[in-house]
């Protein structure tokens, strides 16, 4: 077992001085690992595939609130929409809708963050400023096609890079967008910034996020 319980009370006293939420990512990870920081009080995970989710999912204890934090396609919706807590890395207005419509079929209505680009790598996903505005006019002029969806504010990736000054100023500018779009969908309860992991969520929780996704420095390295 590679768990670091040293490093996930450091982190979790960070978030709570914070009052952010601490969502361990244990994609790849085996379920001894996850019950050991399940002991420990954790009770947020995420997880980057479907199939490893959904398997994961009906393996654990059934008060672990689940996230998906990888790039979702809309076909693989289905899959998670009965039990799924958080969708992190929503970046399109056709995964939005499919992910109501699941929603409705299973009869809850399923948080989600709209994820994006930040970053200067080209490899990352996410919406870029026009394109968030135009989702977010979408269900503001049609709330009817998203009624089993909650937009509960944005997710961001840094840039991976040693220039700590560049990662910060990514984190402040969508810091900055989170705090522009909060009155753009008012039936929505817009509380949640998704952004810091491993190595840089001492940086974002400064910058105002209320949630990071810290896998490695709990699990160890992923082989």
């Amino acid at each position: 077992m590679s768990v670091n319980l040293a490093n996930f009370k450091n982190i979790q006293e960070r978030c709570q001085q914070s009052n952010a939420t601490l969502v361990a990512v244990s994609k790849i990870k085996p379920i001894a690992d996850i019950l050991a920081l399940y002991s420990a009080s954790q009770r947020d995970f995420g997880e980057n595939y479907v199939q490893e989710l959904v398997d994961k999912q009906s393996r654990l204890p059934a008060d672990i609130s689940w996230h998906f934090i990888g790039h979702l396609q809309s076909n693989k919706v289905k899959y998670i929409a009965p039990f799924v807590h958080l969708i992190h890395g929503v970046d399109s207005l056709k995964l939005l809708k499919e992910i109501s419509r699941q929603g409705q079929k299973n009869s809850r209505v399923i948080n989600c963050l709209l994820q994006v680009f930040i970053a200067t790598e080209e490899t990352k996903f996410g919406l870029d400023e026009s394109e968030l505005e135009e989702i977010i006019q979408a269900v503001h002029n049609d709330p009817a096609a998203f009624s089993h969806v909650q937009i509960r504010g944005l997710m961001g990736m840094g840039s991976f890079s040693d220039d700590l000054t560049l990662v910060r100023n990514e984190f402040k500018k969508l810091k900055a967008l989170f705090d522009s779009k909060k009155e753009s969908i008012p039936a929505q309860p817009w509380d949640i910034l998704s952004m810091g992991m491993s190595g840089d969520y001492t940086i974002a929780l400064e910058e105002g996020s209320t949630m990071i996704r810290v896998g490695s420095l709990l699990f160890g390295a992923r082989l």
